[in-house]
């Protein structure tokens, strides 16, 4: 997982929090707001895992919603491995960079928001389209949605 920054047409900074599953590329989460602190993420993640299933490992930079103690112990209680890239080192986690990318060129970078809300509707329905419409060729030219059926 990853955070993303722009901002709404009057000028407020945004921010977006990425989770992408490494297997199958798929987008499990883009949760917009102007503030994503350690609690935010930490209840994106207990959402994430009721529809999807516990993680054994999240791979994440060094930002300080991840070394958060409260992101630790949540971690810790569910015995799941925070596996941290090393400072400065993007390409450990180039999944999600590589998925930063895209949502930047094929969505934020495509609107103008006015609101939080529009923003995060804007992203849901992408992520919609990304995970079930759109090929993606790291996976060999078909959906995130089709690879997660195949490998069941």
């Amino acid at each position: 997982m990853d955070f993303m920054a722009d901002q709404l047409a009057d000028g407020r900074s945004i921010r977006t929090l990425n989770v992408l599953d490494d297997f199958n590329r798929e987008g499990l989460a883009i949760e917009v707001d102007f503030s994503l602190p350690a609690e935010r993420v930490v209840r994106s993640l207990n959402q994430i895992i009721e529809w999807r299933g516990q993680p054994q490992v999240i791979r994440v930079d060094n930002g300080p919603e991840y070394v958060s103690g409260k992101l630790m112990q949540w971690a810790e209680k569910r015995n799941v491995r925070l596996e941290y890239i090393q400072p400065g080192k993007p390409q450990q986690n180039a999944y999600i960079e590589r998925y930063n990318r895209t949502v930047r060129g094929e969505w934020l970078s495509q609107y103008i928001f006015e609101t939080i809300e529009e923003a995060q509707e804007q992203a849901t329905e992408w992520l919609w389209t990304y995970n079930n419409e759109r090929p993606n060729m790291g996976i060999g030219g078909i959906t995130p949605a089709t690879k997660l059926k195949t490998a069941a």
